[in-house]
């Protein structure tokens, strides 16, 4: 994901919020690490600058963390209340930033942040439809989901839960044979 983001336009996607487990040492780090290089300093702090365009000035990058929805190796069963942990910060995550993007790519971390993007983009759009008789936005909350490169035969459990419940509106793989066994995902080649 890091790969990912240090590839991203700064002036267009941002602000920008990393979200890292809480049991995560080294994610604070690494999101710190992926805004130096993305803005090609060493401090890593982004400056505010005016532009033409209609984005809005960059900000500071935002790290929070996050509990995780399930550990590896925790059981299905006491997985339970943990998701249910998670699933509860992250709407409160989510319901601040308003995001128009997630990009997510798997861990335990991502499945509470889609759900939450999803359960509020929808709604943002009935009520929008509802109350101001207009066509929702659809850039609210936007999913991208991004498989694992180890992933070459099977998507992860993760990736099983988006893909089976069409969560996420663009759905990569980095494998062909991943591809044709699952017809709704785009292969994107090696992404980094």
């Amino acid at each position: 994901m890091i790969a990912l983001v240090t590839k991203l336009d700064p002036q267009w996607y941002s602000p920008r919020t990393y979200i890292v487990a809480e049991t995560d040492a080294l994610g604070f780090k690494k999101a710190e690490q992926a805004e130096a290089a993305l803005l090609g300093n060493r401090g890593g702090e982004v400056s505010t600058t005016t532009t033409t365009t209609t984005k809005p000035q960059r900000q500071q990058p935002t790290v929070l963390t996050l509990p995780r929805a399930r550990e590896v190796g925790q059981s299905y069963l006491t997985s339970i209340g943990t998701t249910l942990r998670a699933l509860w910060a992250a709407a409160s995550l989510v319901w601040r930033e308003k995001p128009e993007l997630v990009l997510v790519n798997g861990p335990g971390t991502c499945l509470p942040v889609v759900v939450a993007a999803k359960v509020f983009s929808s709604a943002s759009a009935v009520l929008r439809c509802l109350l101001l008789r207009r066509t929702p936005k659809t850039t609210w909350g936007r999913v991208c989901y991004v498989e694992s490169i180890a992933r070459t035969s099977s998507l992860s459990l993760t990736g099983k839960i988006l893909y089976s419940l069409r969560l996420a509106d663009l759905f990569l793989v980095q494998w062909p044979s991943l591809a044709e066994r699952f017809p709704r995902t785009t292969c994107a080649g090696r992404l980094y």
